[in-house]
């Protein structure tokens, strides 16, 4: 029988590239990423540093998967709009970016995601304050606050792509 343990872990949405240096290091020390949920990842004992651990947010596509798999990658799951994909490091290098606009557009959808949902909760925010639901509505700001952040951060890596692209040029 296969050693398994499940790690319970939180990453912000804008902290992506911890959460998936975090994913290879665990595979580093051989537990191989089997299953992913909500701040839960499962993981099955392996031969250190057999695979190499890639996720990426994007809408649910059947072809992406299907072309991953073509590639090597192996699909492991899904959280809201985060894939999960894992490929043997024997295989050669696993990247799902080949180029700085492939990085920026990913950088683009996890910015839209949070303005979409950080405007919803300011607006949420704003109403109950209005209509009485004082508490409700403070909580709503408080994440409006926290999304806002993200998207901040998020938006300066942005910047910092685009710079890179212009100094290629």
């Amino acid at each position: 029988m296969t050693e398994r343990k499940t790690v319970y872990k939180w990453f912000w949405v804008w902290d992506f590239e911890k959460e998936e240096r975090w994913l290879n290091e665990m595979a580093m020390e051989g537990w191989a990423l089997v299953a992913v949920g909500w701040c839960r990842y499962t993981f099955e004992r392996c031969e250190p540093g057999a695979y190499t651990i890639r996720l990426e947010m994007r809408e649910p596509d059947e072809g992406y998967l299907a072309f991953m798999e073509e590639a090597g990658a192996e699909y492991i799951g899904r959280v809201i709009q985060w894939i999960y994909f894992r490929r043997r490091a024997e295989d050669g290098a696993f990247d799902l970016f080949s180029d700085i606009d492939s990085r920026i557009a990913h950088l683009e959808r996890i910015d839209r995601s949070l303005f979409l949902i950080g405007m919803a909760n300011l607006l949420i925010g704003i109403t109950n304050g209005f209509t009485g639901g004082s508490r409700v509505g403070i909580l709503n700001l408080v994440v409006c606050t926290v999304l806002m952040y993200g998207l901040g951060r998020i938006r300066g890596k942005k910047e910092e792509m685009e710079k890179e692209r212009q100094l290629r040029e």
